[in-house]
C-alpha cells in the first residue's frame, strides 16, 4: 500500500505547515472500508441488517460514506505526520485543515496548519532581585465587604404606590421599537438600575416613572457601546414600567452575624471577613511576584511570544467571554498584551519543567485529591469521580506543577518585602 505523503512547507516560531497528498490507492481503501463499515451497520427494506448488496449501500449512504473517509484519511495523515516528524513537532493543539481538494478518482490533498511550541533556550532563570508588597486591609475594605453579604441576604420587596424607581431598584419593562405610530417587537426585560444593562437613556427614561406608566422615547446609543455600528444612532421606543423592587437591607448587628454563618457576633464577623481579605491580599503580593519573576526572566532571554499562539490565546479569551463578533477586533486590541504575556508564561514554565524533572507526580496529585476532600469533607473518591468528569483534574494537576516550578524559581532568586 502506498504510504501517504507529509512534507513541511513552511514554518515559523510557534506554526508549522505540511503538505500532505494521500494517493489513489489509500483514497479507495479508506472508501472501502467505511461503506464496509455502513453495510454492516445499515438497515435497509428488504434485507437484513449487514446484508444489504454493496452497491447500494454506496448508493444509498454515498454521502456519509464520503465523509467518514475524509474523516478517515485525516486521523490517519495527522498519525503519519506526527510519526514522521518525530520530536521536531512539538503541536499545542489539533491542526486546522486547509486547501482540501479531492475528486473523483483523484488524490486527496491538504494542508495541515498547526501551531507548535518553538524551540526555546533559557540561560538564566536564576539571581532576580524582587520585592514583595502586602496591600494593608483598609476598614473601608472591610466595610465594603459586609455591605456586599448585606445586599446578598437582602430580600426583594415591591416599592410603595406611586414611588418612582432608583439605582439599584430592581425592573420589570417592556421595551418596543416605534416606527410612526406603529409600535413592534415588545421584548420583556428585567433589570437592576445601575447595572449597565440597559444604555444610560433607557435607565434614565425608567427612573421617571411610575408604576403601570408607558411612556415614548427617543433613545441614543452611547459613543462606547460594544456593538460599534449602533454607537450614536438614535432608537424611537416605548417604555413600560411594569415592577419595581427594592432590597431591604438588614441591620449590621449581631443577629445579622448568626445568620450569614457561625458567628457569634458581629465583631466575630468583621475579624473573619478582615482575616480573609487579608489572605486575599497575600495572595495578590504572591501573585504579583510570580509575574515579575516571569517578565524578569523573559526580558533576560529575550522570550518572545510567537503570533500564532497569541492569536490562539485570543481566540481562546473570546470564547471564554462569549464576545459577539462585531466586538472581536476591539477585544483583541485590548487583550492582546494579557495574551503575550500569558504565552511567554507557558513556555517558561514549561521549558523549566522539562529541563529540570518538576512534573506533578501521581503521588502528589493523590495526596492533594485527599486534602480537597477533607477540607470539603467529602469521600475522596467522589471527589476524584467529579473531578474527572468535569474534566478539571488536568487542571488540578497543572496547578501542582506550577505550584512546584515556581517554588524552584523563586529558590533560584531573592525576594525582598518592598
Amino acid at each position: 500500500m502506498t504510504a501517504i505523503q507529509v512534507r513541511k512547507t513552511a514554518e515559523e516560531p510557534g506554526a508549522a505547515s505540511l503538505a500532505v497528498t494521500v494517493p489513489v490507492e489509500e483514497v479507495r481503501a479508506a472508501e472501502e472500508r467505511a461503506a464496509s463499515a455502513y453495510q454492516r451497520r445499515a438497515r435497509l427494506p428488504g434485507f437484513r441488517r449487514g446484508k444489504a448488496p454493496t452497491a447500494l449501500i454506496k448508493k444509498q449512504f454515498a454521502d456519509d460514506i464520503r465523509q467518514q473517509a475524509l474523516q478517515d484519511m485525516i486521523r490517519d495523515s495527522w498519525k503519519a505526520a506526527l510519526e514522521q516528524e518525530g520530536t521536531a513537532l512539538k503541536p499545542v493543539a489539533d491542526p486546522h485543515v486547509h486547501n482540501l481538494k479531492w475528486d473523483a478518482g483523484a488524490p486527496l490533498t491538504f494542508e495541515f496548519h498547526v501551531e507548535v511550541r518553538p524551540e526555546l533556550k533559557l540561560e538564566r532563570i536564576g539571581k532576580f532581585h524582587l520585592k514583595r508588597s502586602v496591600a494593608k486591609v483598609t476598614e473601608d475594605q472591610v466595610a465594603a465587604q459586609l455591605s456586599a453579604l448585606r445586599e446578598e441576604k437582602a430580600p426583594w420587596l415591591p416599592v410603595g404606590e406611586g414611588e418612582k424607581p432608583k439605582l439599584k431598584d430592581l425592573v420589570q419593562v417592556t421595551i418596543a421599537a416605534r416606527e410612526g405610530d406603529s409600535v413592534k417587537d415588545p421584548q420583556p426585560y428585567q433589570l437592576v438600575l445601575g447595572e449597565g444593562r440597559a444604555i444610560p437613556e433607557v435607565e434614565e427614561r425608567i427612573m421617571t416613572l411610575q408604576l403601570g406608566e408607558t411612556v415614548d422615547a427617543t433613545v441614543r446609543f452611547p459613543a462606547d457601546f460594544p456593538d460599534e455600528a449602533k454607537r450614536g444612532q438614535t432608537r424611537a421606543i416605548r417604555l413600560i414600567l411594569h415592577e419595581v423592587k427594592r432590597q431591604q437591607l438588614p441591620e449590621l448587628d449581631d443577629a445579622f452575624a448568626r445568620e450569614v454563618g457561625d458567628f457569634d457576633s458581629l465583631d466575630a464577623l468583621r475579624k473573619t471577613v478582615r482575616a480573609d481579605l487579608e489572605k486575599e491580599a497575600e495572595r495578590d503580593a504572591d501573585a504579583r511576584v510570580r509575574r515579575d519573576l516571569i517578565e524578569q526572566i523573559a526580558q533576560a532571554n529575550r522570550v518572545v511570544a510567537p503570533r500564532p499562539l497569541v492569536e490562539r490565546a485570543l481566540y481562546v479569551y473570546a470564547q471564554v467571554y462569549g464576545v459577539p463578533e462585531e466586538r472581536g477586533a476591539e477585544f483583541t486590541r485590548e487583550m492582546r498584551p494579557a495574551a503575550e504575556a500569558q504565552v511567554r508564561r507557558d513556555l517558561i514554565l514549561d521549558w523549566v519543567v522539562e529541563h529540570h524533572g518538576l512534573r506533578a507526580t501521581a503521588a502528589e496529585l493523590d495526596e492533594r485529591i485527599r486534602e480537597v476532600a477533607a477540607r470539603r469533607g467529602m469521600p475522596e473518591a467522589e471527589l476524584r469521580a467529579t473531578l474527572e468528569k468535569e474534566k478539571r483534574l488536568r487542571e488540578l494537576e497543572r496547578g501542582l506543577t506550577e505550584e512546584k516550578v515556581f517554588a524552584f524559581l523563586l529558590s533560584q532568586s531573592t525576594v525582598e518585602p518592598a
